[in-house]
């Protein structure tokens, strides 16, 4: 190291005069409602100034008019209660698309016809009792197989009403099951918030539910079962999943900006933030027809999922803009992702944008 590197290090930085952020402790003693608990974690640290900065960019997103806002959604979010949040938001139409796991969306439709979830105390009961007892564990929680059972019996209704000769796809169906809530069942309900509100729900691998399995049954039901019976040669109906994509699609290419709000991640995430790609694709196999691009411009993520292990549902928006599925900060993309339980950080931030919103209003 020579003598001159010596002196250049004892030459310390002054951070205001060179821009820096100065942090600040949190004081709960000048907190008075959740927009402020947000605006002070975002002076701090860690997950906690995460947080703080997602709600900017989640206001953002939801108060800009020409953008259309992508909700995708993965894991045990109803089962764990967390349902109301996602109607809260298709309710205030910070929502225009939900993309789900079937999972997701069957647990939410028990809670809407009025059934419940229930503690698991593991100190009390074991596992190998509970399936003699019909009730099926999700990590703390319970999920009585009753349920499935008066669950399954208004998918069959719902079914009957719908004729067979129609090619299904995961949006017809939810829009199916959210109108019937709507005349039928009292109460909140996710699938019914969206057929009230005329957003698209989309499940992509909605073979993997307990309604795809509610309605396998159905068309078993519809066949006809004498000697010459084969329960899995004619099925009834016919679903198209390509109805999904390309009406998802659609949408996307209809609007000026388009941006994403994802809890989890897995094939909902995918799904939706494949649509750069695909449009890339079509333009350049078609190049007779003139497809508009579209890149995410606003993104929210909350998942614990690490970036490490190479999964899509760990991965951050920086790589997916190496896809072409947004844009770069740079160009003028608005990203934050919370490495967190979504359990802790959902309600908060919610809550949080409920806040903040109200204010402006006055």
């Amino acid at each position: 190291m020579s003598e001159k590197d010596i002196r250049s290090i004892n030459v310390l930085g002054d951070p205001e005069s060179m821009g820096l952020t100065p942090l600040e402790p949190l004081d709960t003693d000048s907190i008075n409602d959740f927009d402020e608990l947000l605006r002070a974690m975002e002076k701090t640290a860690f997950s906690g100034r995460s947080l703080g900065e997602a709600l900017n960019v989640l206001e953002e997103m939801v108060s800009d008019p020409d953008c259309l806002v992508v909700g995708t959604f993965s894991g045990a979010m109803t089962v764990a209660k967390m349902g109301r949040l996602l109607c809260k938001m298709i309710d205030e139409g910070w929502l225009n698309v939900v993309v789900s796991t079937g999972a997701l969306i069957a647990h939410g439709f028990i809670e809407s016809i009025g059934l419940k979830h229930f503690k698991y105390e593991k100190h009390k009961m074991n596992d190998k009792e509970l399936f003699r007892h019909g009730f099926n564990r999700v990590y703390d929680t319970l999920e009585p197989e009753i349920n499935f059972v008066q669950a399954e019996e208004i998918i069959h209704k719902v079914m009957d009403e719908m004729d067979e000769n129609q090619i299904l796809s995961s949006e017809i169906i939810c829009r199916a099951i959210g109108g019937y809530l709507e005349r039928n069942v009292p109460g909140p309900g996710i699938l019914k918030s969206a057929c009230q509100k005329n957003i698209p729900v989309y499940i992509p691998a909605f073979t993997d539910s307990e309604l795809a399995l509610d309605m396998a049954t159905h068309m078993l039901r519809k066949q006809d079962t004498g000697p010459e019976f084969e329960p899995w040669k004619n099925t009834g109906f016919m679903f198209n999943p390509f109805l999904d994509l390309f009406s998802y699609t659609k949408k996307i290419t209809q609007s000026k900006k388009i941006g994403i709000f994802t809890i989890g991640g897995g094939v909902p995430r995918n799904w939706a933030q494949q649509v750069g790609p695909f449009l890339e694709i079509a333009a350049q196999k078609l190049q007779n027809i003139k497809f508009p691009m579209r890149r995410f411009q606003y993104g929210v993520r909350i998942c614990p999922e690490p970036v490490h292990w190479g999964g899509l549902s760990g991965c951050t928006y920086q790589e997916g803009t190496s896809w072409g599925k947004f844009v770069s900060p740079e160009q003028g993309g608005r990203y934050a992702e919370v490495y967190s339980d979504a359990t802790i950080a959902w309600p908060i931030l919610i809550k949080g944008l409920q806040d903040r919103l109200a204010k402006k209003k006055g």
